[in-house]
């Protein structure tokens, strides 16, 4: 088992590797093409985080949550503040209340800001930002990068349409911005490495509470990022610069 007392003894600029910078907000939904803002809500059933597409199996269909429905862990990630440690890593709570649990290992690099850092900068109460492989509400972390408090900046205050999840509570049905005009469910190519780090960075800053299960590289070179662990949005788009230009369930 990864020792996290040996991991903290490693030298702080060991293979840190540097995470894409600049702040990603989203693409002024009034713009032309694709799907307009925000239309009706309509309830689906959504009894547990699996139900509201926690599941890279999860099924398709209106409010119920998942389209690209891919089998095993893919990169993504999430954010949040530490809530506990343990020997093999940590346990965050998301914005949106949703625990998720980061397992540390020997290549895990780690950052305070844009500076290197040593595992020892992982303490409760800090907010983090974890990129990785993900199954479920779990992450294998490849990064672990400490973010100074209120790092999220304007995005993310302007996502307060996220829907944290609740047992039992309908989804939403609902969208928001630009959907890539050719956009179809289970269509795409799993992204994974920088690209994926800089998509799930990008859906992350913009719509905080959730995680990232996967990444989707749609055939116009845009991504979909598949989000769970909320009621919405299930389904973050992200164009080739980097930047969200909408969501829908």
């Amino acid at each position: 088992m990864f020792s996290r007392k040996l991991t903290r003894s490693i030298a702080a600029g060991a293979a840190a590797i540097a995470v894409a910078g600049g702040s990603y907000g989203i693409v002024s939904a009034t713009s032309s093409g694709g799907s307009t803002a925000a239309a009706s809500t309509t309830p689906a059933a959504s009894s547990s985080p699996a139900a509201s597409s926690s599941s890279p199996a999860a099924s398709s269909g209106p409010g119920g949550g998942g389209s690209n429905a891919r089998s095993g862990p893919a990169a993504g990630g999430s954010s949040g503040t530490v809530s506990s440690l343990s020997a093999s890593g940590f346990t965050l709570t998301t914005s949106a209340g949703q625990k998720v649990t980061v397992k540390e290992a020997s290549s895990t690099t780690y950052q305070n800001g844009t500076s290197p850092a040593s595992a020892s900068a992982i303490t409760t109460g800090e907010p983090v930002l974890v990129l990785g492989t993900t199954s479920s509400t779990t992450i294998t972390a490849t990064q672990v990068i400490v973010q100074p408090a209120g790092s999220e900046g304007p995005a993310a205050s302007s996502a307060a349409g996220v829907i944290p999840f609740q047992q039992g509570a309908p989804a939403t049905t609902k969208t928001a911005g630009q959907i890539p005009a050719d956009y179809t469910q289970g269509s795409g190519t799993l992204a994974s490495g920088t690209t994926a780090d800089k998509a799930t960075e990008a859906a992350l800053a913009a719509y905080p509470g959730g995680v990232v299960d996967r990444v989707v590289e749609l055939g116009n070179g845009e991504y979909e990022v598949h989000y769970i662990g909320v009621n919405w949005p299930h389904h973050i788009f992200v164009n080739q610069d980097f930047k969200v230009i909408g969501a829908n369930d």
